[in-house]
């Protein structure tokens, strides 16, 4: 049999395994808090892979590699340690948000300040969710063109319809379950690329693995070589993207009970470094194979370094099926974080702007039927997505900004701080996310390619698309519109401070149906 029909044998046989368990899991469902929080019953080691799963694309892994390769350990602050540092963080967050009778955070936002932000933080949060998914297809259609020649286009439909099918069956409870399975396939991947990468470059080289960590180029293994000042502008520029992302938030509340929650969320970090740290293995033997890439620099060596590893899985002369189970292997990291960015953007969807705003009595079938068209619609908008933005790490930052600049402190504050109102929300809101999505704009039209971005060459606190410098003004507005404007109604604050003379009758509310708050902002 040729290399792709054995390919898309064993891809047919993942796949019809991931279909059983969604169907599984349909014949579970009786209410909606069964589909889109898996019935509120997920253990700690369902939660902590799940969330591993979901933060782990194969895109994202081989950039990852490329950035070792290029920057050693100092690269770590543009993706691998806000990610592991975003899921410990969340942990320490589990008592507050499990307490919280919500199914979706647009759904929260308009407990605590009214219905006005519901609907455009769901807009946003599904096209930050649509960015993300370009990633993981884009990740995949790179496999695929490297592999077998394949045209990226037959890449996103492979991904697309396999998510599409396994999702819209069994929901969050289908997506936790099938991301145990995927993780362990691509941890392993991880795990076996390092341990054969490592191989050939002693052998290439004539030195041990000690004698290959001890021979990197100086300051290759310090974390901070970039400087403390770029790290923390790094930290501050992602960290609260990822901390107020939905899909971890929906797993806290897919969990039985808050210990579960908060151990999973330490689990999910910890299973993420390890998968890391495979990496850095990884980079480190293909920087002793292909030292001219390391020489190019960055960023006119990421081109050659992001498919590195590739490149040599393609080199060593694999059989057929080891080169279909490394295909399948990426592929699931693929499925992996797209279906946990589908679910996550259907249920905004479906429940807040379907249900909440165009059909309130809606019933649970047509809800279910409303969610799997949202899935494939999510998953089409992010196929479209891939053939026109060119970088995988650039997608999931560019997400990641217009989260942080538009909602961080809308849902932190509203959380934390009893002084906070709808107007401030609402301000803080809009501000934030046009200034980032104008600066995104800008620095992607004038900066020229292979170059670094334009906005960060003007000052470094205006890197990552000028994320901190709109995160500032949206805060500054938050809250001095709040302070400005009247308090919001005990009513409104009843479910999230326990202080509140109004008791906390309401944390006890159905998810069944979506709120009835009607409070305007003042």
């Amino acid at each position: 049999m040729g290399a792709y029909p054995l390919f898309l044998l064993v891809l047919f046989i993942y796949i019809f395994g991931l279909i059983l368990i969604g169907l599984y899991f349909n014949k579970q469902q009786t209410s909606p808090t069964d589909f889109w929080l898996a019935g509120k019953s997920a253990g700690f080691l369902s939660i902590g892979f799940s969330a591993a799963a979901s933060w782990l694309t194969a895109g994202a892994l081989l950039a990852v590699i490329g950035f070792f390769i290029l920057l050693g350990m100092g690269s770590i602050w543009g993706f691998v340690a806000p990610n592991i540092l975003a899921l410990f963080i969340i942990a320490f967050f589990v008592k507050k948000i499990k307490n919280l009778p919500a199914i979706t955070q647009p759904e929260l936002l308009e407990m605590r300040y009214g219905p006005f932000l519901r609907l455009p933080v769901a807009i946003i949060i599904t096209v930050v969710m649509i960015l993300f998914a370009v990633a993981d297809i884009k990740g995949f259609a790179m496999v695929l063109e490297i592999f077998y020649g394949i045209d990226p286009l037959y890449s996103a439909l492979i991904v697309g319809l396999a998510v599409s099918i396994y999702v819209t069956l069994g929901g969050l409870s289908a997506v936790i379950a099938t991301d145990m399975v995927q993780f362990i396939c691509l941890s392993a991947f991880i795990l076996v690329m390092a341990f054969l990468v490592m191989g050939s470059a002693g052998s290439a080289t004539n030195l041990s693995p000690g004698q290959l960590i001890a021979t990197v180029p100086d300051g290759w293994w310090n974390p901070i070589s970039i400087g403390m000042p770029m790290v923390l502008i790094f930290v501050l520029a992602i960290v609260p993207g990822w901390i107020t992302e939905q899909d971890p938030w929906q797993r806290v509340w897919a969990a039985k009970d808050e210990r579960s929650a908060r151990n999973g969320m330490f689990l999910g970090a910890f299973l993420v470094a390890i998968v890391f740290g495979g990496c850095a293995l990884i980079a480190l033997g293909l920087n002793a194979l292909y030292p001219e890439i390391a020489k190019m620099g960055f960023p006119m060596g990421m081109a050659k370094a992001e498919p590195a590893l590739l490149s040599f899985i393609m080199g060593s002369k694999f059989s057929n099926l080891a080169l279909a189970l490394c295909a399948v292997a990426l592929a699931t990291a693929a499925m992996s974080c797209t279906d946990t960015f589908a679910t996550s953007g259907a249920s905004c969807i479906a429940r807040d702007i379907f249900q909440r705003h165009l059909y309130p009595g809606a019933t649970m079938r047509q809800m279910r039927l409303v969610n799997r068209i949202s899935v494939l619609v999510i998953i089409f908008l992010a196929t479209t997505g891939s053939f026109f933005i060119h970088s995988i790490i650039d997608a999931i930052h560019i997400a990641t900004f217009i989260a942080s600049a538009s909602y961080f402190f809308v849902l932190m504050g509203g959380l934390y701080w009893k002084r906070a109102t709808g107007p401030g929300a609402i301000a803080s809101l809009c501000t934030g996310f046009v200034l980032q999505v104008s600066l995104v704009i800008i620095d992607l039209a004038k900066t020229a390619p292979m170059s670094p971005p334009f906005l960060e060459g003007l000052h470094p606190v205006f890197m990552g698309h000028g994320v901190i410098f709109s995160m500032l003004a949206s805060g500054v507005v938050f809250i001095g519109v709040s302070l400005a404007t009247k308090p919001s109604d005990e009513t409104l604050l009843a479910p999230f401070f326990k202080d509140t003379p109004e008791g906390s009758d309401l944390t006890h509310g159905s998810l069944e149906q979506p709120p009835t708050i009607s409070a305007q902002p003042s």
